[in-house]
């Protein structure tokens, strides 16, 4: 039952975020049509049921867990290694004037994407390689589209500069800790070193 519920809400969630997906003029229709203040609500109250589901789906999936594969215990080390580049892509999308994000463009989509992959390599039940998986292909798909469209007018800002660069880097890396050390065992139930 568990998987049946991750899975649903999977598809709710990744469904609703993957309308750009196909044809970036399929959001503005749907926009046009219900109007934007309408979209915005069903949006926004679609994915979170979606990501209840995700999170009740798969807690439950993790009770009576069914492995497809048991990862070696170096792609442990190797998740935590991504998972640094993933926190410092996720600093990029918000720390002002930093490089990776005008170079990169979509630093949230790409930290997302080696968030799945670091899980994906590092957990080896089927609630896992469905759950990270799915935003695995996900990630890829909607990075690959999202380089096509082209770049909004003012979307660097006031121009990258080193010390943005530097405070990415730097808030990255707390965050990577902080979460890694103390908020992925409390929120997760999992130390990420096997602690």
């Amino acid at each position: 039952m568990g998987l049946l519920i991750l899975t649903a809400g999977l598809m709710l969630f990744l469904g609703m975020h993957a309308v750009r997906i196909p044809n970036d003029q399929r959001r503005s229709g749907m926009m046009a049509r219900l109007g934007k203040s309408k979209y915005r609500t069903f949006f926004t109250v679609a994915s979170i049921v979606g990501l209840v589901l995700i999170v009740y789906g798969y807690g439950q999936a993790r009770l009576d867990p069914v492995f497809v594969w048991s990862p070696p215990a170096a792609m442990r080390h190797i998740a935590a290694l991504l998972m640094l580049f993933s926190m410092i892509l996720l600093a990029a999308c918000y720390v002002p004037m930093n490089h990776i994000k005008a170079k990169l463009q979509h630093p949230m989509t790409l930290s997302v994407k080696v968030w799945a992959l670091a899980h994906l390599i590092a957990n080896g039940s089927l609630a896992d390689i469905i759950l990270f998986g799915s935003f695995l292909v996900w990630a890829v798909l909607l990075f690959k589209t999202a380089r096509r469209r082209p770049i909004p007018m003012g979307f660097a800002g006031d121009g990258p500069t080193k010390v943005g660069t530097l405070m990415t880097v730097v808030v990255g890396v707390l965050g990577w800790l902080i979460f890694a050390a103390w908020l992925h065992v409390h929120l997760i139930g999992v130390s990420p070193f096997g602690r």
